[in-house]
């Protein structure tokens, strides 16, 4: 069951029912429906939260190789001014190819951080915004 359904109780073939029984499941049917919406907002949630920690965890590890890159280019400038020798290059290869990580680790995290901002459950909110305008009578509700 899709979470916003409302649970249909079965019908006998050959007899409707009366409107003291329709108001009598009206009850049960609302608090499935509320359940239901609740378990979906828990679910969007749990999925944005998550996103959110792991660009954080990827900014993270962009700012633990972002540290590194600049200390091998503090050891580069060193190096290149205490002794004119090959040395100094190959501490600046490593101090690139470790500033290279740091950018692809930043825009990962960026791209993680955008997809769980805001930590609001759109599509949950929109479907009890339909949901209290199917009950008011307003609007179409096809679920």
């Amino acid at each position: 069951m899709t979470a916003g359904a409302v649970p249909v109780p079965p019908r006998d073939e050959g007899r409707k029912k009366s409107l003291i029984q329709l108001i009598g499941d009206l009850p049960g049917l609302v608090g499935q429906l509320i359940r239901d919406e609740i378990e979906q907002i828990k679910k969007e949630l749990t999925e944005k939260l998550t996103k959110l920690g792991v660009g954080a965890g990827l900014f993270a590890g962009a700012a633990f190789f972002g540290f590194f890159g600049f200390a091998v280019l503090v050891t580069t400038a060193i190096l290149a001014l205490a002794l004119v020798l090959p040395a100094w290059l190959a501490a600046l290869i490593v101090a690139v190819l470790l500033l290279l990580v740091t950018g692809a680790l930043a825009f990962l995290g960026l791209r993680q951080v955008k997809k769980g901002v805001p930590p609001v459950p759109e599509g949950s909110i929109q479907s009890v915004k339909e949901d209290v305008r199917a009950f008011k009578g307003m609007g179409k509700y096809d679920r």
